[in-house]
């Protein structure tokens, strides 16, 4: 056989090929290295401690006396008289913390208890400084209700109260405001007169002695009544006028009836049971006429000037006239005439409603018959700005600046009642009836 043959070709392998091999699974990655934390940061330095504020200092001492003092400065809204002098400052305490003071009032539910409260703490807020300041309210027992009384009204208190101003030293100007008849403003001339004294700084009071028809409470605007303690009688104050009147007594809408004996009995109660203080002027607002009351107040107050209110119409003028004699029988004096509703001012012209020269008349008639001389003291124009607010309760002195006025400027009409408390509250006092302080070597 040659080289050159051809191989016989090789058996192929019987039965299922071998499976081929699986190529290897990849290699998971290598888990890349954690990114480097950050550095820790360095804790702050500590700072420094705190100063501790400095302990405050105890206040100063705060002497006991120093805070009567301060108490001495306030004065009963009722009575107008220091507390301290009243008995009404019971305990004082002091400490670091706080300043006590318990008060004794007159009587319980006193109306004035919050004034009374409100003035004590305003005169010992510049010495407490950093204490708390405490008022506690008590009330007085009848012991200390009777030393108050002795200490206002002078003597053991066995003896009944007595008229201060009929007494031979008293300095009080005592005026009764008297008209012939009803309707000429005798009661707004009254009120309105009251209060333009007040503004003056004078100690006023008005005694309503018209029982039948009083109106001074209205025109006042006095919205409570009388305080009493024991059987003494505290008068309101409104518009710093102490106001004593029937109208506190009676229930909206009755009448009073009573006859003379009763009217007497309530004029005397109203001099004597009410403690009035020490007043500079007392105006009486007497019932229009010469009756009953009239005839009272001459007997209990025979040191009282009569002030005759009329309008300008002659038929008032000459029932004034009658009111103005009753002082030739009663030797009373005469203080003046003074003329209301004498015009009306209406675009700069005076309209004289009720005619003119009824209150000159007057005065001269009342001074040939009298044979002393009798001034006309002032001429009160007409204003209904009067007239309002004397209903409203606030006399037209205390808001005297028409709607249209400068600032400071005043109505007619309240300018005059300024004049007429000029003349009237700056009148000398006679020494006639008075004890003078003189004894015989």
């Amino acid at each position: 056989m040659s080289s050159g043959a051809a191989l016989p070709p090789k058996p192929l392998p019987q039965g299922p090929l071998p499976p081929k091999p699986l190529p290897p699974e990849p290699l998971p990655p290598k888990p890349l290295p954690p990114e480097p934390l950050p550095p820790e940061p360095l804790p702050p330095e500590p700072l420094p401690p705190k100063p501790l504020p400095p302990k405050p200092l105890p206040p100063e001492p705060l002497p006991q006396d120093a805070v009567l003092a301060a108490l001495a400065r306030v004065q009963d809204p009722e009575i107008r008289r220091p507390i301290t002098d009243l008995g009404m400052v019971d305990t004082v305490e002091v400490s670091d913390e706080k300043l006590s003071v318990r008060l004794l009032l007159t009587i319980p539910g006193c109306p004035l208890k919050a004034t009374l409260d409100a003035d004590v703490r305003a005169a010992l807020a510049p010495l407490a400084g950093a204490r708390n300041v405490r008022v506690e309210m008590g009330v007085m027992n009848d012991e200390q209700r009777l030393a108050m009384r002795r200490g206002l009204r002078g003597g053991d208190g066995s003896r009944p109260p007595e008229n201060p101003f009929a007494q031979p030293g008293s300095l009080t100007r005592v005026y009764a405001v008297a008209s012939g008849k009803g309707g000429v403003g005798k009661s707004s001339v009254t009120a309105n007169l009251a209060v333009a004294l007040a503004a003056r700084g004078l100690q006023v009071g008005i005694l309503d002695a018209d029982v039948h028809g009083f109106s001074i409470p209205r025109i006042m605007g006095l919205d409570r009544g009388p305080t009493r303690v024991d059987d003494m009688i505290l008068p309101p104050i409104v518009h710093g006028v102490k106001v004593i009147s029937i109208g506190s007594f009676v229930a909206p809408g009755k009448a009073v009836i009573w006859r003379g004996p009763m009217l007497h009995r309530a004029v005397e109660q109203f001099l004597t049971d009410v403690f009035w203080g020490d007043l500079d002027v007392l105006l009486l607002d007497l019932p229009p006429g010469t009756g009953d009351v009239a005839i009272s107040v001459a007997q209990l107050l025979p040191h009282a000037e009569l002030l005759v209110v009329t309008t300008p119409q002659l038929a008032a003028a000459e029932v004034a006239e009658r009111a103005g004699l009753i002082a030739a029988q009663t030797e009373q004096r005469v203080a003046g005439v003074i003329e209301n509703m004498s015009w009306l001012e209406v675009g700069g012209e005076r309209l004289e409603i009720f005619g003119a020269g009824g209150g000159a008349a007057i005065a001269t008639q009342l001074s040939e018959q009298l044979g002393v001389a009798v001034e006309l003291l002032e001429q009160i124009p007409l204003d209904p700005m009067l007239r309002e607010r004397g209903d409203a309760g606030r006399p037209l002195n205390l808001a005297s600046e028409a709607p249209d006025a400068e600032p400071g400027e005043v109505s007619a009409v309240a300018a005059a009642f300024v004049r007429l408390a000029e003349r009237l509250g700056t009148r000398p006092r006679g020494l006639a009836g008075r004890k003078l302080p003189v004894s015989p070597r």
